[in-house]
């Protein structure tokens, strides 16, 4: 880009992401004083996915009151007008620079912005057809969940109407509950686990509500159909392994297979600008002021970790938004480089499949520190336990029920981490 003639702007803090995490961040960067703001966004309006999520269940927490995500989402676009938040709409960020220089495009054209500090905030997206490798043609019916979503609540158009689901995750939940409405049959939802990995109250309220069968060990083999869908093979899979067995695979008939398989956060940008990537969550690895491994660069909402509900995402983008505010005006240093030393790794242990943060930086102002994790499996009156290096128990909290599919957290008071010289701490559950 080089050789290019684009104009080289200096702003403050660059948000990029307008759904719910850079609304979030960008009001609370206004909040604290910050006046020099600039948001960036790929679409048309602001709100991101909630733009799509026409059903309700958002705000409880944040809002103390149940809204659809439009309802949500609009609250803030309209705080955020209100603000006077400078805003790049249909505009998308080409790269990102180690030393925070972005380079956008437009309508109007390429343009390079110097960044005080980033927060990266550009959400995720859905695991494809291409990444699970099922034999059959390439016919028409076989689309994602979340596609199938804007589809019908965005555009009026339906999808099909006689649904297989594959996967459990929300979005395929709410769209089996979605479609029934519009008067579509949704045959089965079908889980390769032998637990949903969506919420407990969208199985109950969107499955179970409506008679629609889980399957759980079970997945897709083969799709058949040749211009459409016309139906798929499904079969058992065995507990170990997790290999279906062919031998009691069966034919189910429908002209739509749905696939809820996952969501992946959108992090080449991230890669561009040399951020470091915590393989279990494929989103930045962070402190406790969300910092990444690049200073000034800081990550918040889907762009870290898929969240189950979107209040935890604007708690967290605010969080962002206080430490990238401090890092400009350079008290306490959050997103400054650390001394390695300083650095306190939280590791997943038994019984964890991820855990943000993935760091802890002694050096910052004793604080609360929230640890999100996801479990590994089902587990039923077990223990969250906090160990140090040397096996020592820091903190356990006991909890009557845990799986992967929500969410959990454990906070440790201020008291606990300032005298941790060395070593690590590790999660783990102990049943």
């Amino acid at each position: 880009m080089s050789g290019t003639n684009i104009i080289l702007e200096k702003v403050s803090l660059v948000i990029i992401g307008g759904g719910p995490a850079g609304l979030a961040a960008a009001l609370e960067a206004k909040r604290r004083g910050l006046s020099d703001i600039l948001l960036i966004e790929r679409d048309q309006q602001l709100g991101g996915i909630l733009n799509q999520c026409i059903h309700t269940g958002f705000g409880l927490h944040y809002f103390g009151e149940e809204l659809s995500g439009p309802e949500y989402a609009d609250r803030f676009s309209l705080a955020f007008t209100t603000a006077g938040i400078a805003c790049l709409l249909e505009t998308h960020v080409l790269e990102i620079t180690p030393d925070r220089i972005l380079t956008v495009i437009s309508p109007q054209g390429i343009r390079q912005i110097a960044a005080g500090a980033v927060i990266l905030a550009m959400g995720c997206r859905e695991r494809p057809r291409g990444a699970l490798g099922i034999p059959g043609t390439r016919c028409a019916g076989i689309l994602t969940a979340g596609l199938a979503q804007r589809l019908l609540n965005l555009q009026g158009l339906m999808p099909g109407h006689s649904v297989v689901i594959l996967g459990s995750g929300d979005i395929g939940l709410i769209m089996a509950r979605r479609l029934t409405l519009e008067g579509a049959k949704v045959e089965a939802v079908v889980e390769l686990m032998p637990y949903s990995s969506g919420l407990t109250r969208n199985v109950v309220q969107c499955l179970q509500d409506y008679e629609i069968p889980l399957l759980l060990s079970h997945t897709v083999v083969e799709t058949h159909g040749r211009e459409r869908l016309t139906g798929v093979t499904i079969a058992p899979v065995h507990p170990q392994s997790q290999k279906p067995d062919l031998a009691q695979a069966r034919f189910i008939a429908c002209d739509t297979l749905l696939l809820s398989v996952g969501l992946i956060p959108e992090n080449e940008l991230s890669l561009g600008a040399g951020v470091v990537l915590d393989p279990a969550t494929r989103g930045p690895r962070v402190d406790q002021s969300l910092g990444t491994s690049q200073p000034g660069i800081f990550a918040c909402g889907n762009v870290l970790h898929v969240h189950d509900l979107v209040d935890d995402v604007s708690r967290e983008a605010e969080q962002a938004a206080r430490s990238a505010v401090a890092f400009l005006n350079e008290t306490d240093s959050p997103g400054r480089p650390c001394e390695p030393s300083s650095l306190l790794p939280v590791l997943a242990g038994p019984g964890i499949r991820s855990v943000v943060p993935q760091l802890i930086a002694r050096d910052r102002t004793p604080e609360t520190i929230r640890l999100a994790f996801r479990p590994a499996r089902v587990y039923r009156a077990a223990s969250i336990c906090l160990r140090d290096s040397q096996g020592q128990l820091v903190l356990k909290s006991r909890r009557r029920i845990l799986t992967p599919g929500e969410e959990s957290r454990l906070e440790i008071p201020a008291g606990h981490w300032p005298a941790v010289t060395a070593g690590h701490w590790q999660l783990s559950i102990e049943e």
